[in-house]
Parts: structure tokens; C-alpha cells; sequence
């Protein structure tokens, strides 16, 4: 089992973009070298400059590579898909230029992805978690955020080389068991994987180990993240944002939380993963001051345990 360990802007705080909070991009990859980091995501479209020789010089400064990069927007309205292949061709001819990184022996497809997560409605946001409770597509716009999909994963691939993984997101409209079997019905894998994450598939009821193992054929890229359960109890009562969820702690460094990472690698093992598995730890950027600290926690743990 050949597995990569490699971060995101996230730890740090790094979602949405116009956040006034955001700590800078620099000391987010300085800090992710300090950590011990090879390779980083890009972040939310809009935090890192679309402007290849700044960037580049900053990795290089860092001995860092680009693993993904990715759209965090509506993949359902119609009238927002120009927009969305507007972000792939300035995501995919930034991150086709930057430093990347070997393809692992075993690894399905070579980095850097285009990670694709729906993102962007407050119906679901507040209902992140409850699936007995959130509202769902009807049949047309769920049709439509397939072709969007399809749309977004074709122009990646064919313009760029890019492969795209679909990532399953707590607030977002491919969140749940259902929704999960029905977008692997929809999209094949010849057009795009998957991007399964362990602390989105328990905050949304499910069990990682169960899930990974399901989609393993599908599976080209891994998020790992860890849930604090006390907090994660108390945010289920609460009509709550995901990302305000994320606020109060509910994310915790990994090896702290309730997911069994020693359980994850030993199915890894068993079912052949080779590539990439980034950490995440969603948080308010107010609080990125301890980013250095739990980033190293989480991957000093991962290394205690074998990865």
C-alpha cells in the first residue's frame, strides 16, 4: 500500500473565500511545510491568485506540490454552469502548471484532481447531518446537477488532462446514503471518481469504514478528518450551519475524535488504496493561530498508526 499524506487551506480556515478572516495563502503553505506536508490543495476558488509565477514561487519556497484543486459552488442552477466552466478552465490551467507530484505506483489517476463539490443552499445547509430531515432534489434538478457534473468532468479531462472526483459534502446537495448511490448511478466512473471523506460520512450518518469499502473500485482520492463527539452531539440539536458547526470545534486533529483510523488502515490495505489522503479540520480562520499545532498532531498520529 503505497499512501500519500498531503493537506488543505481548510485546516487553516480557508472556505469561503470572502471571509475578511482568512489568513494569508503564504503562511498557509509555509505552515503546511513546517507540518511536514509535501503536497496542499489549492483551497476555495479565489483564495490562492490565479497567477502561475507567484504561486509557483511559493510552492518551491515551500518544497510543496499542487494535489487538487476545487469548485465548492451550486452545481444545480442553470444559469450557473457558465460560471462553473469559467472556474475549471482558470482551475485546471493554474494547477496544469504548478509543481506537481509522481503518480504513486497503483494509483488509479495522476494528480492534480479537480475535487467537485455542490455547495451554496441554505435548505440543506441548516440540515447538514439530518438526513430524516433535509429536503431533496426533485427528479429535474437532480438531472440537471448530473449534467452539470458530466458538463464540469469532460471539459477537466478533455481540455486539461484534470480528473475529476465528486466529493459528497455535509450542507450540499450530495450528501446522504441515497444521494451517494444515486449520483454512482448516474455518473460513470469512466467520466469521474469519487472523493470520499471520513469526517463528512459520519457527520452525515454513515459509517466511513462501511462506505469506503463499498466505493472502493470507485474510489480515486481520500479526505480524513476527525469528529469530537461531544461537540458533534451538541450541534445535532442545534439548527446549525455546517461550517458554524465547524466554528464551535466539531472537527477535533485526527486520532482525538470518535473515527477509527487503525480500523481505515487496515481496509486500505484490503482493498489495494494507493495515491493521495488529505487532512482536514474545518474551523473558523479567527482560530488558525492553532492550525500549525493540530495539523501536526494529526499527522504525527497518522505516522503513530502506520500510514
Amino acid at each position: 500500500m503505497s499512501i500519500k499524506i498531503s493537506g488543505a487551506p481548510c485546516c487553516w480556515g480557508v472556505d469561503n473565500p470572502q471571509n475578511p478572516y482568512l489568513p494569508p495563502w503564504e503562511r498557509v503553505l509555509n505552515e503546511a511545510s513546517q507540518a511536514g506536508y509535501k503536497g496542499i490543495e489549492l483551497g476555495p476558488y479565489g483564495y490562492m491568485p490565479m497567477n502561475i509565477e507567484r504561486v509557483q514561487a511559493e510552492l518551491s519556497k515551500n518544497d510543496l506540490t499542487i494535489i487538487a484543486g476545487t469548485i465548492f459552488d451550486d452545481l444545480v442552477t442553470e444559469s450557473n454552469l457558465e460560471n462553473l466552466l469559467h472556474q475549471v478552465d482558470d482551475i485546471c490551467s493554474l494547477i496544469t502548471k504548478l509543481p506537481s507530484t509522481l503518480q504513486e505506483k497503483g494509483q488509479k489517476f495522476p494528480t492534480p484532481y479537480l475535487v467537485i463539490i455542490d455547495w451554496g443552499h441554505d435548505e440543506r445547509d441548516y440540515d447538514a447531518g439530518h438526513p430524516e430531515k433535509a429536503v431533496r432534489l426533485s427528479e429535474r434538478d437532480w438531472d440537471n446537477m448530473m449534467a452539470h457534473i458530466r458538463a464540469l468532468a469532460v471539459r477537466a479531462w478533455d481540455k486539461y488532462g484534470v480528473r475529476s472526483v465528486i466529493h459528497p459534502h455535509a450542507g450540499g446537495y450530495i450528501e446522504f446514503e441515497d444521494e451517494i448511490e444515486k449520483l454512482l448511478e448516474d455518473i460513470p466512473y469512466e467520466i469521474a471518481g469519487l472523493c470520499l471523506d471520513t469526517g463528512h460520512l459520519y457527520y452525515s450518518k454513515m459509517d466511513p469504514i462501511k462506505w469506503l469499502q463499498k466505493c472502493a473500485n470507485r474510489l480515486d482520492y481520500i479526505h480524513f478528518k476527525d469528529i469530537d463527539l461531544d461537540v458533534y452531539k451538541q450541534v445535532m440539536e442545534e439548527r446549525i450551519r455546517f461550517f458554524d458547526a465547524c466554528g464551535k470545534g466539531v472537527m477535533c486533529p485526527i486520532g482525538q475524535g470518535i473515527i477509527d483510523y487503525n480500523s481505515i488502515h487496515k481496509l486500505l490495505k484490503e482493498i489495494d488504496y494507493h495515491g493521495y489522503i488529505t487532512i482536514e479540520q474545518e474551523r473558523d480562520p479567527r482560530n488558525s493561530d492553532t492550525s500549525l499545532s493540530d495539523v501536526k498532531q494529526s499527522v504525527d498520529y497518522l505516522k503513530s498508526v502506520g500510514y
